[in-house]
């Protein structure tokens, strides 16, 4: 079951401003565990570690961003 437009722009909200800084929390405790276990990462590693997991919590939410930021589709035409 699709979304509706509304739908789909409050959980976006919802992932911006509740999820999206847990998972970052998340994502610096881990790659913190990280440097921990294995003595130090080096830079290069690091950063990574970083841009794969900045992508990957993007691929699974795209259907819920795409299109927030244009006008509802389902909206009628305004009167002019």
């Amino acid at each position: 079951m699709a979304l509706s437009y509304k739908a789909r722009r409050r959980w976006s909200l919802v992932i911006l401003l509740a999820a999206l800084p847990l998972y970052i929390v998340v994502a610096v405790n881990f790659t913190d565990w990280l440097r921990a276990r294995y003595d130090g990462l080096s830079v290069g590693l690091e950063f990574a570690i970083f841009v794969a997991l900045g992508i990957a919590w993007v691929l699974p939410l795209k259907p819920i961003f795409k299109g927030v930021g244009q006008a509802d589709p389902d909206a009628p035409p305004p009167d002019n």
